[in-house]
């Protein structure tokens, strides 16, 4: 688990292709720091298992699956990555809970300066912004954001300077692909109670929603 509070921009030292899967290693320092085999680091906001390290790198297997549902296909040596190590118990939690497993790839169609901050729209795919919710969360490639506001293709967020220069956010441009990652609270509210939505056609009769149902539920 990951708050999508990126620790720091590692750098993509080997691509090694193992037929569909790769072997990725990367050049970092701090998430170097207590890290063990088997430990869990998120790379661009996707959930990775450490096979081996040194002094300055760790090394990753990326599955096929992996590769078809993320951007890890378009790095190449030396592309920079934002890097965080998974949450520890007790420490503060300064983002929102972020699983590290993409649920799909957008795409970045503005970037307009406003005051201070910078205003990214971002393209999505239908399953995404089915879940994106004005001041709700999300994760792009593995930052913790504020959504703005959301249409029916796309959504806006607004990136302070501080997480623009600190993460890859300040590498991507127009045209660029992003990882992303809906607030996983969403998607369990969902599957928990849609059996119970009007028209599901569930053995609940399709029960309407109300607020005694979700008393009876225990959600109020």
């Amino acid at each position: 688990m990951f708050t999508g509070l990126v620790e720091e921009v590692g750098a993509i030292a080997e691509i090694r292709p193992a037929g569909k899967a790769i072997h990725l290693k990367i050049k970092s320092s701090k998430v170097l720091d207590g890290v063990q085999l088997g430990d869990s680091i998120a790379i661009n906001g996707i959930c990775l298992t450490v096979t081996a390290f040194d002094k300055s790198s760790f090394t990753v297997d990326v599955v096929p699956e992996t590769m078809r549902r993320t951007t890890l296909h378009e790095l190449s040596s030396g592309s920079p990555v934002n890097l965080e190590r998974a949450m520890q118990m007790g420490g503060r939690f300064g983002g929102h809970i972020v699983s590290g497993h993409i649920d799909g790839v957008g795409q970045i169609i503005s970037i307009v300066d406003e005051d201070i901050a910078k205003v990214v729209r971002l393209a999505a795919p239908p399953n995404v912004l089915r879940y994106v919710v004005e001041k709700g969360s999300i994760t792009i490639d593995g930052v913790s954001l504020t959504v703005m506001d959301a249409d029916s293709e796309s959504f806006r967020i607004s990136v302070i300077p501080h997480t623009w220069q600190i993460t890859v956010l300040r590498h991507r441009r127009v045209g660029s692909t992003v990882n992303l990652e809906v607030d996983i609270i969403g998607k369990y509210v969902e599957r928990l109670l849609g059996a119970h939505l009007p028209g599901s056609g569930s053995d609940a009769g399709g029960a309407r929603m109300s607020m005694d149902f979700l008393r009876n539920n225990g959600f109020a």
